[in-house]
């Protein structure tokens, strides 16, 4: 199995668009050598990739463990979605050579320092690997193309409005048939990045309607219904009808769900789609330095067009510091993921390629890998 040449400079825009298209360019980059030994898949590279985190990377790296294990039949990766709180937990125990996360280290709880240590000789990395959006998905026949502000969106969550007809989803949606049905909404039951990105989204937007710190644990004062996992979120609002809830576009598409348009910093209400989140995440800050690449996003972006709620999910690694086999298979196997292939597998299953600016970011930290 050949894996595509390095991305081209394009837009984000224009990389989402072509999906599965490409490039022909194989100039030397960094990191290049790598990822040409990896292309070419390795019979002597043997051993087990042993991680944990994101349930909401679970279908991405389902198809990277594929892909990748068919070219490195040496290879076996077992990953647990067991959620990015325990993910991290995971790796800071030394249990698991790299956590998947939605959200980076967070330094509130001294995670960074607490994952250096387990890393001994060198620092923990946050690797951008993964784009994805976070459907605001709900099910109520009958009503299709809802529309949502922050604001309502945090009453709604907040417990503070209760029926589908009330007069701030009306304001939302003049011209839609509302029922009486009493609002079902659930979040994550386990610790989540999901939960902490969709948190940070309303406390950036919904000003004093959500008055709760962003955290991966849902806070218990704004009450509703809990689901483990995305997988969990997705059934429940499929089985429940009047639900709403928070999930990520691959799970959404997968359940076939309906999908609210939220509206953006520009009051422009925008339906997902991976183009329009590609708008919000090119825009975002790399809050982190040297090959840390933690990344700032803004939720208030005014860009045209861009949809406001989406994640990226982080592989959480040690830049120095796992065991010479370990760091070997952990090297190659992001090689993969953050290579053409790799990224643009992501395209089909309701993710979206990293922009190519953070990629080239990325292969040069996956290169520092050692």
């Amino acid at each position: 199995m050949k894996y595509a040449g390095r991305l081209a400079a394009a837009t984000i825009v224009g990389v989402l668009s072509l999906a599965a298209c490409g490039t022909d360019d194989n100039t030397s980059t960094a990191g290049g050598t790598s990822s040409a030994a990896a292309a070419q898949g390795d019979d002597t590279l043997k051993g087990t990739i042993n991680a944990a985190g994101s349930s909401a990377q679970a279908n991405a790296i389902a198809e990277w463990k594929k892909n990748f294990q068919s070219s490195n039949p040496g290879v076996s990766i077992n990953y647990n979605p067991s959620g990015s709180g325990a993910g991290v937990q995971a790796f800071i125990q030394g249990t698991v050579a790299f956590a998947g996360s939605d959200s980076a280290l967070n330094d509130e709880k001294g995670e960074p320092a607490q994952a250096d240590a387990r890393c001994k000789t060198g620092k923990a990395i946050n690797l951008p690997m993964v784009t994805g959006p976070v459907a605001v998905v709900y099910n109520l026949p009958g009503v299709d193309g809802l529309q949502l502000s922050p604001k309502t969106i945090a009453g709604i969550f907040n417990s503070k409005i209760t029926k589908w007809d009330d007069p701030a989803i009306k304001a939302d949606n003049p011209d839609a048939q509302l029922p009486s049905t009493a609002i079902q909404a659930f979040h994550r039951s386990d610790e989540s990045g999901t939960s902490d990105n969709f948190t940070k989204f309303l406390k950036a937007t919904a000003d004093a309607g959500w008055p709760y710190e962003p955290a991966k644990a849902w806070p218990a004062e704004a009450q509703g219904q809990g689901a483990k996992g995305s997988d969990g979120i997705a059934s429940s609002i499929k089985s429940t009808e009047g639900a709403i809830s928070y999930v990520e576009l691959s799970f959404a598409e997968n359940s076939q769900l309906q999908k609210a348009k939220v509206a953006n910093g520009a009051g422009e209400y925008v339906e997902l789609t991976p183009e329009s989140a590609g708008k919000t995440v090119e825009a975002a800050e790399i809050a982190g330095t040297g090959n840390d690449l933690k990344l700032k996003i803004d939720y208030t972006t005014k860009a045209a067009g861009a949809y406001p709620i989406v994640l990226v999910t982080y592989e959480i690694t040690c830049e120095k510091g796992l065991s010479a086999e370990d760091a070997t298979l952990v090297k190659s196997f992001l090689t993969y993921t953050s290579s053409d292939e790799g990224q643009q597998a992501l395209t089909g299953l309701g993710y979206a390629p990293l922009p190519s600016s953070l990629l080239t970011k990325v292969r040069t930290a996956v290169e520092a890998i050692s």
